[in-house]
């Protein structure tokens, strides 16, 4: 068995079993026979197919959508501490998103869709905005100078953040609510809002799998392997800032699963992006899968924010990746 096929087995083996916990545990506990018999227990039946189920597919999707715009981003930059939360994408989308709660905000023909459009708008002028400083400040773009453009306007995003919530009233809680992370009480319609931009972020990614092994060369040599530079870079900036408006719009501020999945994934499985993609999408859908069954099971009948559980989980991962990075630095020198 080839080592790419075991991956896949694997991921989807992880992925399996993630659903079936998350679905069947619970303050009440349902037998998996209810998953492909819901006539056997109409009432549990009811539990799992228009609550739990809802919840975890949008923990899968958000969590997938992270992870793959993850990868994506960590190999176009080359950095193993790039993702939509280090590089203040997130927060971007955030800024976005509290805005369209605080004011109101419902454009014309999108309806529902206003909040994640407005999400991905936020997410992506900050991608550009940071980038943009970064190359300002050092024309070579080094790992430490892009995550400390990516902290500074983290910080400032987060401040404007603070001012809409300390202007608010009615809107207080729900706003608050929002930005610790989590898709609990969510239902099937932010499924559907979610879905199609991450449906289209993942496949412009995939789209790009070739390009974003090249650029692992350096973009110089990408571009005498044909590679319009430029133009996939775009592509790839934009796809990875849908992915992560769209998941910011339906879960609130979810940090460190863009860091954690694809550089766990890579570490285990290699990081040719035609197969870190795809299993980074399986993966990073199981961990918030399982994050998710964490925050509502931990102190239960309580509810912890999933971004609780992902911060406990990536902040010792995210000093680790830095520490061994800098400790190359250093020993290659």
């Amino acid at each position: 068995m080839s080592k790419n096929l075991l991956a896949y087995i694997v991921s989807l083996l992880l992925l399996g079993g993630a659903i079936v916990l998350g679905v069947t545990i619970g303050t009440v506990t349902i037998s998996p026979v209810v998953l492909w018999n819901p006539a056997s227990d109409a009432a549990a039946a009811n539990i799992l197919w228009n609550i739990r189920m809802p919840r975890v597919v949008l923990a899968g999707l958000v969590g997938a959508a992270l992870a793959i715009a993850g990868a994506a981003f960590q190999g176009l930059l080359k950095n193993p501490l790039a993702d939509p939360y280090t590089l203040g994408v997130s927060s971007g989308a955030s800024v976005g998103a509290v805005m369209t709660l605080f004011f109101g905000i419902s454009l014309p023909f999108l309806g529902s869709f206003t909040l994640p459009v407005m999400s991905m708008a936020g997410a992506l002028m900050t991608m550009f905005l940071v980038m943009g400083f970064a190359k300002l400040v050092d024309r070579s773009m080094k790992m430490e100078t892009v995550i400390l453009t990516g902290i500074i306007f983290s910080s400032f995003l987060g401040s404007l953040i603070s001012l809409m919530i300390a202007l608010t009233g009615e809107e207080l809680r729900q706003i608050i609510g929002w930005l610790l992370g989590s898709v609990s009480m969510r239902g099937w319609p932010y499924v559907q809002m979610a879905l199609p931009f991450i449906i289209i972020g993942s496949f412009v990614l995939w789209l790009n799998r070739r390009e974003l092994n090249a650029m692992l060369f350096g973009e110089e040599r990408a571009q005498h392997l044909g590679v319009d530079v430029k133009k996939r870079k775009l592509a790839i900036l934009i796809g990875g800032s849908v992915l992560t408006g769209a998941a910011v719009a339906v879960s609130g501020t979810i940090g460190f699963v863009g860091l954690v999945v694809p550089h766990m994934t890579r570490l285990v499985w290699g990081s040719d992006h035609r197969h870190l993609l795809p299993l980074s999408f399986m993966n990073g859908a199981a961990l918030l899968i399982v994050c998710d069954l964490a925050a509502r099971t931990i102190i239960s009948p309580t509810e912890l924010p999933i971004g609780v559980i992902t911060a406990f989980i990536g902040a010792p991962v995210f000093a680790f990746i830095f520490f061994r990075q800098r400790k190359g630095g250093t020993s290659n020198a």
